[in-house]
C-alpha cells in the first residue's frame, strides 16, 4: 500500500510538472515579445559605464527585478484566485500597451526629440566625468533600469496569467514562478555576457595576431549590430504578440482573422498590433498638445 501511493504521488508530481512545462512553454511564447524588449532595454542600461562597474549595476538590477517578480506573483496570483473575470481586461490592457511601446519606439526613431541625442551624450560624459558622483549616477541608472523591468514584468506575468485560466492554482503558482525565476537569471544573464562582449573582443586583440584577434575585431564590430538586432526583434514581437492579444480579445478581429493560414495570420496580427499601437500614439500625442507640452 505505501509502495502504491508513493508511485501515485510520483505520478501526480509527474502531472503536474508535464502541464507547468506545457503552460510555461505557451506562455513565454505569448510573452517573447516583451522579454526580447526588456533583454535589449537592460543592456542599453550600462551603456557608458565603465568596464569595472558594468556588472555589479547588472547585478543591482537583477536584484531589484527579482524583487518585482516576488511583489507581482502573489498580486497576479490573488486575481486569477479572487477575481478572475478582470484577467481577460488586464491581458487586453497589456496587448495595447505593448502596440503602443512599439509604435512610439518605431516614432521616435524615425522622428527622435531634438535633445535625445544630447542627452545620451550627456550620460556617457557623466560616466567618464572623475567629477561626477558617480554613486548617484548609478543608483539613478539602476533606479531606472528597475522601473522599466517592474512594467515589462507586469505585462509578462498578466500575459502569462491569460494562458493559464481556468487551471488549478497549484500549476498557476509553480509555473509563474518559473517564469519570473526563469526571465530574470535569462535576461540578466544574457545582459552581462553582451556587456562584456566589447572587453572579450578588446582583449582578444591584445593577444597578438592571429586567429583570436580577428574574432575579437569581429566581436567589436558585431556587439553594436546584436544591440539593434535585439531592439529590432524585440519591437517586431511587441506588434505581433500584442496585436495578437487584442485581434483574440475583439469578436469581429477574430471572426475576421480566423480562417487565415499561419504565416498570414501571425502578420495580420502585426498589422493590428501597429494599427492599435498608432491610434494610442495619435491619440496620447493629441492629449498632450491640448495641455501644452
Amino acid at each position: 500500500m505505501a509502495g502504491t501511493g508513493l508511485l501515485a504521488l510520483l505520478d501526480d508530481i509527474t502531472a503536474l510538472l508535464d502541464d507547468v512545462a506545457l503552460m510555461t512553454r505557451t506562455a513565454v511564447k505569448k510573452t517573447a515579445g516583451v522579454i526580447g524588449d526588456d533583454l535589449a532595454l537592460n543592456a542599453e542600461q550600462v551603456t557608458g559605464m565603465t568596464a569595472d562597474r558594468e556588472l555589479p549595476v547588472v547585478w543591482a538590477v537583477a536584484k531589484g527585478a527579482l524583487l518585482n517578480k516576488v511583489i507581482l506573483v502573489p498580486i497576479a496570483l490573488a486575481i486569477s484566485a479572487w477575481l478572475p473575470q478582470a484577467i481577460t481586461p488586464l491581458l487586453m490592457v497589456g496587448g495595447a500597451f505593448l502596440c503602443f511601446e512599439g509604435f512610439e519606439k518605431v516614432w521616435h526613431k524615425l522622428r527622435p526629440a531634438p535633445d535625445a541625442a544630447a542627452a545620451r551624450a550627456a550620460h556617457v560624459r557623466a560616466a567618464a566625468d572623475p567629477a561626477v558622483d558617480l554613486v548617484a549616477f548609478e543608483r539613478a541608472r539602476i533606479k531606472g533600469a528597475v522601473r522599466t523591468d517592474f512594467i515589462l514584468s507586469a505585462e509578462i506575468i498578466v500575459i502569462a496569467l491569460g494562458t493559464m485560466a481556468g487551471r488549478p492554482l497549484a500549476q498557476q503558482i509553480v509555473t509563474l514562478a518559473a517564469i519570473g525565476l526563469g526571465m530574470n537569471v535569462f535576461v540578466y544573464g544574457l545582459v552581462a555576457g553582451i556587456v562584456k562582449l566589447d572587453d572579450l573582443g578588446v582583449r582578444l586583440q591584445r593577444g597578438g595576431p592571429g586567429a583570436g584577434a580577428s574574432f575579437g575585431s569581429a566581436l567589436l564590430r558585431g556587439t553594436p549590430w546584436l544591440m539593434r538586432a535585439l531592439s529590432f526583434a524585440g519591437t517586431a514581437a511587441m506588434f505581433l504578440v500584442g496585436g495578437g492579444i487584442i485581434a483574440h480579445g475583439v469578436p469581429p478581429i477574430e471572426h475576421l482573422l480566423h480562417d487565415l493560414p499561419g504565416l498570414v495570420r501571425v502578420l495580420a496580427d502585426g498589422v493590428v498590433g501597429i494599427v492599435v499601437g498608432g491610434l494610442i500614439v495619435g491619440v496620447v500625442h493629441l492629449v498632450q498638445r491640448a495641455r501644452g507640452r
